[in-house]
């Protein structure tokens, strides 16, 4: 201050034309900056208009290291702006900010290509928003600066563009690795989101406004609603599954009263209603722009100007929509809700899971009004109660009747009003004109709906059972009100036939897998997955993050490279049976009004029988042991080849402990007549034992690990694939003396297999043994495709 040192700075900046003064100078000023203490320092530097000087002079910022010098020195100044402060480094007129050099000149470079520029900025305009001052709010927030928000979400919707580009390549080619760029660009997109609620979370409510206008006109109404029915075609630049996580993330991370609402509004009206130009009479022509609708053959299609739109079909065929009733009144009657609803019942399963995230994420966003959620049909059952009780103990109409009434008897006074007072304003605020609901209507029959949705899902057999658990999770929300707060529909509804049929069918698509080729980890994997579906169906929120629909879906981890016969992918298949089981048990548990147990009934292993093989060979429920000890009673010599030219002999011994079973080879000792030494150990199950037809004295086996690596999370890389290479199945043949001990041991093998399954059938016995469950040993109603439930996926329910 005493030296005059600012003025002199500026004077060696003016009469210096070397870059390497220009650097050292800001990088000067910035460490002091940022290490004043003194109020007076600060006050003495922010003065004399010196720094302002520094900002607004023309450096050259074709040198990208001067840039990052001057951002890091716009920066170090906001961290010292306060009330005080800040009106140091504005200018005044009739008390009205006319000049703000800082934040004029850091939001220049919003928008550039380098991301920690682009950082900086914004935890520059960040300090900048949190001063609180009111004629620096103004500022910011009136023409030509409230185009940073205008641009900001321009800038937004590039991305998004990209994303979307990088989700339709890698729907085109599932088995490209894009995962890691995805991601990095879901990355980018948050933290845009994030700064955008760090933002209004400084409370200046023009700027609220203006991102929500922004929000809404840049990127909701143009991009994201019209794509979430009609096919991406031409004008349409974002697919429905990235619109759907983008309003997840919007609601999830924007929290802001209007924008949720409006966002709800929206899903009433049609697409057609967003898409500029659209508007069509009944006869298929539109006057004003030439534009032809034509009917198709399709039912479900119809065509606009040559290009063919898919209208997706309706929730049930009692509601089948028909090109009459697409074009009707200028609009679609299917509106965006109906689409998403759609999705759940017969989109694929990227679709379903998107709809299911979004319908969550509704359901659990504060800022939405309960009205909303009540006119979407997703109000969940315990807050539809306590705002009724809370009605009647007000005296606000004689709500009793409507507090005891069934669901379908729900109908509730001005519902229809206060819906349409936030479609009147869509149409007065956005332009956006659409049809108002039927008079009438009652929240209970959009409920109805979704819940209709959500149970023909579980009918469906082409949807993961990650899926499925989401589904579930929604159900369970929707209806937890008490253990036994269940009526007569939702019963009638939930049991219905179809929801029967895919039980029983899964249920004998698990007793299937007691006879497959895992039978020994059956209990083990149901009472792991057990216990997962309990903690996700009883979790705050959905188990998977939304952008998991963005990624390419889970394949089995050897799909590609291994048979279908494998034991490997019988495994992930057996698994992928037990989680579909799992969810739907569950959920019969839960209709039934009962308590979920933390464990499933099952029965425990019983004790080894005692004429069994087992205890013959001197065996406890342990199991064998490499190089332990045991009698060859029912043993039989064979020989077989591990290495070329080495045939060894063995005597062969196939034995069943409870669930457990294993083909032992042991040498049998010398000195002590039979008994023998275990030297190797296989899996029982899955061992398909056949007798060679060109040579009856050989028993071919196929011998499978011990367990699945999958099933080990320390064996999986970050996406649930497997570390190691695919595992092979292994290949035994065993020699005979002679044909009859060649069938014996083929019999003894066959005995073992299928007492270790009926072991399995027992434990699982009690875990069926519910109201309205099947008999697990009745297969005299088994659905004819059972036998193969567990060839395909597709047909495990």
């Amino acid at each position: 201050m005493e030296g005059q040192v600012m003025g002199e700075f500026v004077r060696i900046l003016k009469v210096s034309g070397i870059v390497s003064i220009s650097l050292q100078l800001l990088q000067t000023m910035s460490i002091v900056i940022q290490n004043l203490k003194s109020e007076r320092a600060i006050y003495y530097m922010f003065s004399n208009e010196h720094i302002n000087f520094l900002i607004t002079y023309t450096f050259d910022f074709r040198n990208e290291e001067l840039l990052s010098y001057y951002i890091s020195f716009l920066r170090a100044i906001s961290g010292k702006l306060d009330k005080n402060t800040i009106p140091l480094l504005v200018k005044t007129q009739n008390e009205e900010v006319v000049s703000f050099p800082l934040y004029v000149e850091a939001i220049r470079f919003a928008s550039h290509e380098e991301s920690m520029i682009r950082t900086a900025v914004r935890a520059l305009t960040l300090n900048v928003y949190h001063v609180g001052d009111e004629s620096v709010n103004r500022f910011v927030a009136k023409a030509p600066h409230a185009d940073y928000f205008s641009n900001l979400l321009t800038f937004f919707q590039k991305q998004c563009i990209y994303l979307n580009g990088m989700v339709s390549e890698t729907l085109k080619n599932p088995d490209s690795d894009t995962t890691t760029a995805i991601l990095n660009v879901v990355d980018e997109i948050e933290d845009n989101l994030y700064y955008i609620s760090d933002v209004i979370s400084a409370g200046i409510p023009e700027v609220g406004r203006l991102i929500t206008v922004n929000i809404l006109q840049l990127l909701i109404f143009p991009l994201l609603l019209p794509s979430l029915q009609l096919d991406v075609v031409n004008d349409i630049q974002i697919g429905a599954i990235t619109s759907l996580y983008l309003l997840c993330c919007i609601l999830r991370i924007v929290k802001i009263k209007d924008l949720a609402n409006t966002i709800a509004a929206s899903l009433f009206c049609p697409p057609e209603a967003f898409v500029p130009d659209s508007e069509t009479k009944l006869n298929g022509h539109a006057p004003d722009h030439g534009h032809e609708i034509q009917r198709t053959e399709n039912k479900n299609v119809i065509e606009v100007d040559g290009c063919s739109k898919k209208i997706l079909p309706s929730l049930s065929s009692s509601s089948l929509i028909h090109p009459e009733d697409i074009i009707s009144k200028g609009v679609s009657r299917l509106t965006l809700r109906d689409a998403l609803l759609s999705y759940i019942t017969a989109g694929d399963d990227l679709q379903v899971l998107s709809s299911l995230s979004m319908l969550a994420t509704l359901l659990q966003t504060k800022e939405l009004d309960e009205t909303m959620l009540d006119a979407l049909g997703i109000l969940p059952q315990r807050k539809q109660h306590k705002k009724l009780l809370q009605q009647a103990l007000v005296g606000e109409d004689s709500r009793e009747d409507q507090l005891f009434s069934s669901g379908r008897n729900f109908i509730r006074d001005g519902f229809s009003c206060e819906l349409n007072g936030y479609l009147q304003n869509l149409k007065e605020q956005y332009g956006v004109a659409c049809s108002s609901l039927e008079v009438g209507t009652s929240p209970s029959v959009h409920r109805f709906q979704v819940l209709d949705a959500l149970v023909s899902l579980f009918c469906r057999s082409n949807i993961s059972p990650e899926t499925l658990w989401d589904g579930g999770w929604l159900l369970r929300q929707l209806l937890l009100y008490s253990e036994a707060g269940f009526n007569n529909q939702h019963l009638e509804l939930l049991r219905t036939s179809r929801t029967q049929d895919s039980y029983k069918n899964c249920t004998y698509a698990l007793l299937e897998e007691a006879r497959g080729n895992w039978p020994d980890l059956l209990v083990t994997v149901l009472r792991d997955e057990w216990k997962r579906c309990k903690r996700a169906m009883e979790a705050p929120s959905p188990q998977r993050e939304p952008e998991c629909m963005l990624l390419p879906l889970d394949k089995p981890s050897f799909d590609d490279v291994l048979p279908n016969k494998s034991s490997f992918v019988a495994g992930e298949r057996m698994c992928k049976v037990v989680k579909v089981f799992v969810l739907l048990h569950q959920l019969q548990i839960f209709f039934l009004g009962r308590a979920l147990p933390e464990q499933p009934p099952t029965c425990p292993p019983s004790d080894i029988p005692e004429n069994s093989r087992a205890r013959n060979a001197g065996l406890d429920v342990s199991g064998p042991k490499l190089g332990s000890e045991l009698r060859l009673v029912d043993a039989v010599p064979c020989r077989i080849v591990f290495e070329r030219g080495k045939e060894r002999h063995f005597c062969v011994l196939a034995i069943s402990v409870g669930a457990s079973g294993w083909i032992l080879l042991a040498e049998e000792l010398p000195l002590k007549k039979h008994y023998g030494i275990i030297r190797v150990v296989a899996p029982l199950a899955s061992s398909d034992p056949t007798i060679d037809q060109k040579h009856s004295r050989w028993v071919h086996l196929r011998i499978r690990p011990s367990t699945l690596p999958f099933l080990d999370p320390a064996k999986l890389n970050t996406h649930g694939k497997a570390k190691t290479k695919a595992p092979v199945d292994g290949r035994w043949t065993l020699a005979f003396m002679d044909d009859e001990s060649c069938k014996s041991a083929f019999s003894m093998i066959l005995e073992e297999i299928d007492l270790q399954s009926k072991e399995v059938e027992k434990s699982l016995k009690p875990l069926l043994n519910h109201e309205g469950a099947i008999d697990v040993l009745d297969t005299s109603h088994r659905p004819d495709d059972a036998s193969s439930s567990t060839a395909t996926p597709s047909n495990s329910l």
